[in-house]
């Protein structure tokens, strides 16, 4: 083995034993198991009976728990669950050690055909956006709406703030920042992931301060923590330099599923500037911009994101109907990249819930309303669990 190569990891039936991750009040988790991975799912018990299937995923670095907070507010229109992705949460990592892109599209994939719930509203944040859109573009037949916040698409020009993550995908480096960061406690750590990921650190109750704070000592005795999270953001990086119908920008054109887009103006690792880029490109898209917000508009302004999804869905009439997904060709499941999209023409707008600002691009007209920035600055208690990634 190289110098540049990460250590081998054991299998998840030798690893040793740590503590239990964190349930939350009126959770659950479950494990499932498929094909070459094991999932853990998170779920919450819907308000009540017949309500549509929500799946949410998590950024790089986060788990389940980063959900929590929309989980529960919208436990009343949605029966959700939030998947820990292999290599992270309380997932063990993937028998054949594969964290790219479309690796984690298709555990989402696998995960939803087993379980026979789709199409779901469908959640992604940051590395989980990008999963979600290629989920959504190569298997419309399993999303009824997709609603992405912060969704790591590829940028040319990177914040600076972003550029340490994404060096984790260097060979070495993560030896050389664990190395460097070995006399580091967890409340540092959780410290310097919450300054960064949040637009308002303060934000942050003391009690979910302390529940992060447990959740990284976990991590930090899982001897894949650094292999889950430094693959990943190789894969990531690897899916930015992809070309032809692999890119992801060209597969966010071939979404035909109803799109939200919750974007932050304090962002620190995805640039505000793509939320317009990102309105452009999905077909039928709505946007969300909260100026106060960072990474994780979803644990900072769970009422915000909960009340625009509402509307969002209500406008589409996708709140119990699937939209006409279920017509998909059984081709789609056979081919994971294969799809080419759909032909058609789709109504797209571009603006968000509650007055901000909104353009039919099949018209070309635009309008703004000056209360946008007071209905995302304004908006409920921020979450109380802050396990936290990119």
């Amino acid at each position: 083995m190289s110098s540049t190569e990460l250590p081998f990891v054991p299998p998840a039936t030798v690893l040793p034993k740590v503590a239990p991750v964190r349930v939350g009040e009126g959770e659950r988790l479950r494990s499932v198991g498929l094909p070459g991975i094991t999932l853990t799912v998170r779920s919450r018990p819907p308000a009540r009976e017949g309500l549509p299937p929500a799946l949410y995923v998590h950024g790089l670095g986060g788990s389940s728990q980063n959900w929590s907070a929309l989980m529960e507010q919208l436990e009343g229109d949605v029966d959700g669950e939030a998947v820990d992705l292999p290599g992270f949460g309380d997932s063990p990592p993937p028998d054949d050690g594969n964290y790219s892109i479309t690796a984690h599209a298709r555990a989402v994939i696998r995960f939803l055909d087993a379980s026979g719930r789709g199409p779901v509203h469908l959640f992604g944040n940051s590395l989980g956006g990008a999963v979600s859109t290629r989920v959504a573009a190569v298997r419309p037949d399993l999303v009824r709406t997709l609603t992405l916040v912060s969704p790591a698409l590829p940028e040319i020009r990177v914040q600076r703030t972003a550029v340490p993550t994404g060096l984790l995908a260097l060979p070495g480096v993560a030896g050389l920042f664990t190395r460097y960061s070995k006399d580091w406690t967890a409340e540092q750590r959780v410290r310097g992931v919450t300054a960064l990921c949040y637009g308002d650190p303060g934000r942050v109750t003391p009690e979910g301060f302390q529940n992060a704070v447990e959740e990284m000592e976990r991590r930090l005795q899982l001897p894949y923590f650094w292999d889950a999270l430094t693959r990943s953001a190789r894969g990531l990086v690897n899916a930015y330099t992809l070309g032809g119908q692999h890119a992801l920008w060209r597969q966010a054109e071939r979404v035909l599923a109803p799109t939200l887009l919750v974007y932050g103006g304090r962002d620190q690792l995805v640039g505000f500037r793509m939320a317009q880029k990102a309105a452009r490109t999905f077909r039928d898209s709505r946007l969300l911009t909260l100026p106060e917000a960072g990474h994780v508009a979803m644990m900072e302004y769970p009422e915000t994101v909960a009340g625009a999804f509402r509307e969002f869905a209500a406008d589409k009439g996708a709140a119990g109907a699937s939209d006409g997904s279920e017509g998909a060709s059984d081709d789609s499941k056979g081919a994971f990249d294969g799809s080419k999209g759909a032909a058609g023409s789709f109504r797209g707008s571009v603006g968000s819930v509650g007055g901000f600002d909104r353009r039919d691009r099949s018209s070309g007209a635009s309008g703004a309303s000056g209360d946008g920035a007071g209905a995302a600055t304004a908006s409920g208690d921020g979450a109380d669990t802050t396990i936290l990634g990119s």
